[in-house]
């Protein structure tokens, strides 16, 4: 009785949330509709000059008044120069950031600003992508890191640089890059797959509980949440994580070669050392570390795509959020996880 006492709990409270907004979806999808023509912008920030300016002002808080003064007047005329005679031909450093989720939804944004990129980068230009994921679902990963491969493909160079974690799917994205940086504790590796989710047959079938399931195909569904699963079906599973894991693999090797990817694909991880004599990343350092280095000789750009948020899908957001809790509340885990 406590079983469908959870359960009708659970289906009042995600009626009662639906019933609630969905009369107010309704009301605000027309206005909704007036801003479709545009979906987002794209902004710029000019790194290099930030950098200058930072660098700037602590040297003049360090300076006496005198001192101060002239050097102000100094850097003023120097600006006032460089804007009436910019640096001919000056190479471009683009700046991308990723930190992806699990369903790498990021990469509606990424997509947008590879395509910036390349239609004004030259060969002689770079992109470093500062990416920060633990890996997701494999086709969402897939397409994020065919998005590095448009850059690769327009042979600019490209640098990935992981200050915190590029695992699993994460690492799909940055084994693309020409040259791989990771900071001395950054996670890199996972090269795995793994899903993961809760069977309830057991208790459906002792309070008494029938559950239908009806497909066409045979393997149509190998393993499901309520349903008996069979040996049949775990092994027919077993064999299309394997297929994943062999895709992976060849990705892997395709883009770095040297890597001994057997020894590697393990499903382990490894910190920013490890990494380097492991040859999954080329040095160990920061994206800050880089950055510093280049931004003198370069015109380092931040290149980013802000997807506008209409009303609804602010609204969206809050109803699958509290959708998400009451299930929360009823299953305490139950998600999928392809590449983590």
């Amino acid at each position: 009785m406590d079983f469908l006492y959870h359960i009708g709990t659970f289906l009042i409270e995600a009626i009662i949330i639906v019933a609630a907004i969905g009369a107010i979806v309704l009301i605000v999808m027309a206005a909704g509709m007036k801003n479709r023509h545009k979906s987002g912008g794209l902004n710029i920030e000019d790194l290099s000059e930030q950098y200058r300016q930072m660098s700037d002002q602590l040297s003049e808080t360090m300076m006496g008044k005198s001192e101060r003064k002239i050097h102000h007047k100094a850097v003023k005329a120097e600006r006032k120069k460089n804007k009436k005679q910019p640096k001919p031909g000056q190479n471009k450093l683009f700046v991308i950031d990723f930190k992806g989720s699990i369903d790498a939804k990021e990469v509606r944004s990424l997509r947008e600003e590879v395509s910036a990129i390349l239609a004004v980068a030259k060969t002689e230009d770079e992109v470093l992508i500062r990416l920060e994921s633990g890996g997701g679902m494999v086709h969402g990963y897939g397409l994020a890191a065919s998005q590095l491969a448009r850059i690769r493909s327009a042979d600019i160079p490209l640098t990935v640089a992981v200050d915190k974690v590029a695992a699993s799917g994460g690492y799909m994205m940055a084994c693309i890059g020409n040259k791989i940086l990771a900071a001395p504790f950054a996670i890199v590796g996972s090269i795995g797959v793994v899903a993961q989710l809760p069977n309830f047959n057991k208790l459906l079938k002792k309070n008494d509980i029938d559950y239908e399931q009806i497909t066409a195909g045979k393997y149509k569904r190998t393993l499901t949440m309520f349903g008996e699963n069979t040996e049949d079906g775990r092994e027919k599973f077993r064999e299309e994580l394997e297929e994943t894991h062999q895709l992976f693999k060849g990705f892997v090797s395709q883009y770095r070669p040297e890597l001994d990817v057997e020894t590697v694909a393990t499903g382990e991880h490894w910190f920013g050392k490890q990494a380097l004599e492991n040859g999954l990343i080329d040095e160990v350092t920061t994206s800050d570390d880089y950055l510093m280095r280049h931004y003198k000789e370069r015109q380092v750009v931040k290149v980013h795509y802000q997807i506008k948020k209409k009303i609804t899908d602010r609204l969206g957001k809050s109803v699958a959020m509290g959708v998400e809790n009451a299930v929360g509340r009823f299953i305490n885990q139950g998600k999928w996880d392809w590449m983590r």
